[in-house]
């Protein structure tokens, strides 16, 4: 039978050809050499000597089952061994069947739970729960049979119950108290496998130190992948492992680890169980400790009465415990055996309160958050021994819990544990609390007896004074003569409110050192009265201020310059504001013979940011009309200065009667040669009344829009870089001829630009607001100022002209 009910693989049935427990696989036939004939020998050897070892083992299940029915029915060993024939020839089983489960019925033990639960969950329980009870009877045989021989315990369960389940090789360790492992039993690895695995010190991560440290079964598919190094690790890299605590009566004594040559997939729940069961097989082979009858009294053993012994000469409460286990040996609360004579309980009961009791039932919440039972339990299980500090120790007093600190310590000694804490002094602990937050605050204590004129200075208080620790101290009286004169008037009347009229008092002072130094402290003092209220001593702190007062100075200049910067940056603002203001109006009107002129300047919505857009409306000495709209970009004081030079500069090269393509070609070189770091966008346009024709050129900028009989159209773009990026530019110029009646917008991009929103659908949406807005000019002008979907909180300049 295999572990998963599947048919084992060929590689495996290959293998026990090998060892011996099926036919060899055919090869072609070679010499016999004498090296061969010595090999096939011992081979055969090893095979006779495991199947007499499993036939003992057999024989000795049966003899078990024969005992049971002698007791049972008070016949002689013969009528017994004939009683079984005649149950195995009605039942139609095999002697070693009846025999496993005449025990099973006898035992009710752990073995015979694992049957059980193997033929409550297989759906054709029969020949196999029969399998599983006679395997692993078999396998408890030879364990008994060899209880003192871990070595023959090993080869007895490989053979008997694990070989079936598809392992090849079985490690069985015994744990140390110092933590290492022993290999106290291997079968199936190689013979050069085992010296290398004698002794595993403490701290080397396995699958075995694994399963201890969790005391719980650990298994690992792949071990290749998990990176845990065993035994035999280097025979089957992939193969999968089992690792199982093996203990008795709540102690670990060791593991028991077995290996499977391939990944292992899910491992079913009854197959596990069969292998925890192995494992208590083996834990009464490791536990090495001889147990006393079950009648003696636990305090009379001898490591119980020399761990007693030991006890009582500590200076430091100790318990002795011993473990208390519950009907199925599982461990379920410890016994208080002994507590010497320093003993102090946390709750105040006498000795003979707690002496004798359990754990559990004298110290409850032991149990609870603070983890010691749990301590207590890992430490008698694995014999590794727990030191913590500042631990906390919980009592009930009146159903009110009552925690206490201590230094823990508990180890195991044979079968009984030692507990010893050491209770923290709550007067040192607080004057070392004291002493730290005295010395990272800077403050130092005194106390001055007035009637005997002794002072008392700590350590702290003599380096603030940088004095040594013999000096002689300074008396409050002669404070004055250590500070600086311009504090005497404030430390008089701190000495007259302490000294003469008996209050609280501080004062804060430069008090002068020896070497040369300056320290702003504050000095706090109260006064002690007698019985009869008269003043008998002053005690106060002296506390080092001098990086809190430096620190108050450097921040009160830093608000300082920030409230002048502060202001600076209002008045610079205030002054663009004015600027910008100045030569933008928001509302301008401009005459212009043959057209209707109205523009709109909207500043941004955040005052302290001023902007570089500009507009222009000029009527020129040749009778031609400019129009011009502009943006430099960036904001603040830079950005209003390139834009008053760049309008300006644009007014005075448009009287030379040059037209839009070339103005803008000039103002490039202005923008680059004579405006430092300034780019900006333009577009300009000259318009003649008498042809109605306007000629515009562009720069970077967004195109005029063109409004004729209700239906709005951007102007063709046309080539124009952006002013400022390169030094010699041409741009290219357009004519549109206007009718009477048309109307022309130009505008800068803080009427239409989002941030969501690409440009051409911003632009798009400014030529249906046109097309559908008002036919008179300024309200036109005024509905796209107050309908605009812009979001860049940026200026916004439009020029409107309408055609006579």
């Amino acid at each position: 039978m295999t572990p998963f009910g599947t048919s084992r693989p060929a590689e495996e049935r290959a293998h026990d050809a090998a060892a011996g427990e099926g036919p060899l696989p055919s090869v072609p036939p070679q010499a016999p050499t004498p090296l061969g004939r010595l090999v096939a020998t011992v081979e055969r050897l090893r095979r006779e000597v495991r199947e007499a070892h499993a036939a003992a083992d057999g024989r000795a299940l049966v003899e078990l089952a024969k005992g049971i029915l002698m007791g049972r029915l008070d016949c002689t060993p013969a009528a017994a061994a004939r009683q079984l024939d005649e149950l195995c020839r009605e039942a139609r089983l095999s002697p070693l069947e009846l025999a496993a489960d005449i025990v099973n019925q006898a035992a009710r033990d752990q073995v015979s739970a694992v049957a059980a639960e193997f033929v409550e969950r297989t759906a054709n329980p029969s020949p196999q729960a029969a399998s599983v009870g006679v395997r692993l009877r078999t396998a408890e045989s030879g364990v008994l049979a060899a209880a003192d021989d871990a070595q023959a315990v090993a080869d007895s369960l490989l053979v008997n119950a694990l070989t079936p389940l598809g392992a090849v090789a079985v490690a069985v360790w015994a744990a140390a108290p110092d933590g290492s492992l022993a290999l106290a039993g291997h079968a199936g690895f190689a013979s050069g496998e085992a010296p290398r695995w004698r002794h595993v010190p403490p701290g080397v991560a396995t699958v075995a130190r694994a399963a201890l440290r969790e005391r719980a079964p650990v298994t690992l598919a792949d071990p290749g992948r998990d990176g845990l190094p065993s035994i035999g690790h280097l025979q089957w890299p992939d193969g999968g492992r089992v690792a199982v605590p093996a203990g008795t009566g709540g102690r670990l004594h060791g593991v028991l680890e077995v290996c499977w040559p391939h990944p292992l997939p899910p491992l079913q729940p009854q197959v596990l169980r069969q292998i925890e069961a192995l494992a208590e097989l083996c834990a009464h082979t490791l536990d090495t400790v001889p147990l006393p009858p079950a009648a003696a009294p636990e305090a009379l053993r001898p490591d119980v009465s020399e761990l007693i012994d030991l006890a009582e000469g500590l200076h430091d409460p100790t318990i002795v415990l011993t473990p208390v286990l519950d009907p199925d040996g599982r461990l379920a609360d410890f016994r208080i055996r002994h507590v010497n004579s320093r003993f102090a309980d946390p709750a105040g009961r006498p000795r003979g309160d707690v002496n004798g009791a359990l754990l559990l039932e004298a110290y409850p919440m032991a149990g609870g958050g603070s983890g010691l039972f749990d301590t207590i339990e890992r430490v008698h299980a694995t014999g590794e021994p727990f030191r913590a500090e500042r631990m906390g120790l919980t009592a009930l007093v009146g159903q009110i819990p009552l925690t206490s600190v201590a230094d823990i310590s508990v180890s195991r000694h044979g079968g009984a544990v030692l507990l010893i804490w050491r209770i923290e002094d709550e007067t040192a602990r607080l004057a070392n609390l004291l002493q730290h937050a005295q010395r990272l605050g800077r403050i130092g204590g005194f106390e001055e007896n007035l009637a005997t004129g002794a002072i008392t200075w700590n350590s702290e208080l003599y380096a603030l004074h940088g004095l040594p620790a013999g000096a002689p101290p300074v008396p409050l009286r002669d404070l004055p003569s250590s500070a600086h004169p311009d504090d005497s008037a404030a430390l008089g009347r701190f000495l007259r409110t302490v000294l003469r009229y008996r209050r609280p008092a501080s004062v804060n002072l430069r008090l002068r050192r020896s070497d040369g130094i300056l320290r702003h402290i504050r000095v706090v003092a109260e006064p002690v009265l007698d019985a009869s209220q008269r003043l008998h001593a002053v005690r106060g702190a002296y506390q080092d201020i001098s990086a809190q007062h430096w620190t108050e100075v450097a921040l009160a200049a830093a608000q300082d310059q920030l409230a002048l910067t502060e202001a600076e940056s209002a008045e610079r603002n205030r002054l663009a504001l004015q600027l910008q203001h100045a030569i933008m109006p928001q509302h301008h009107h401009v005459e212009a013979p043959g057209l209707r002129v109205a523009v709109r300047y909207r500043p941004a919505e955040t005052e302290s940011l001023v902007g570089g857009d500009w507009y222009d409306a000029l009527v020129l000495p040749s009778g031609l009309i400019m129009l011009s709209v502009g943006d430099v970009a960036g904001h603040g004081i830079e950005a209003a200065t390139g834009m008053v030079v760049l309008r300006n500069a644009l007014r005075g090269l448009a009287v030379t009667g040059a037209g839009p393509a070339q103005l803008m070609s000039w103002l490039n070189t202005v923008t680059h040669h004579l405006a430092q770091q300034v780019t900006a966008t333009a577009v300009c346009g000259l318009f003649d009344p008498r042809t109605r024709v306007m000629r515009w050129a562009r720069a970077g900028h967004l195109p005029p829009v063109h409004v004729r009989k209700g239906e709005a159209q951007a102007f063709p773009l046309i080539d124009g870089l952006l002013l400022g990026a390169l030094p010699d530019v041409t741009y290219a110029e357009q004519e549109v001829r206007l009718e009477p009646g048309d109307t022309l917008l130009m505008y800068t991009d803080g009427l239409v630009e989002r941030r969501d929103v690409s440009v051409q659908d911003s632009l798009a949406q400014l030529l249906d607001a046109v097309a559908t807005g008002p036919d008179d000019l300024e309200g036109r002008l005024d509905g796209l100022l107050t309908d605009s979907w812009s979001d860049t909180d940026d200026d916004t300049c439009v020029i409107g002209v309408q055609v006579d």
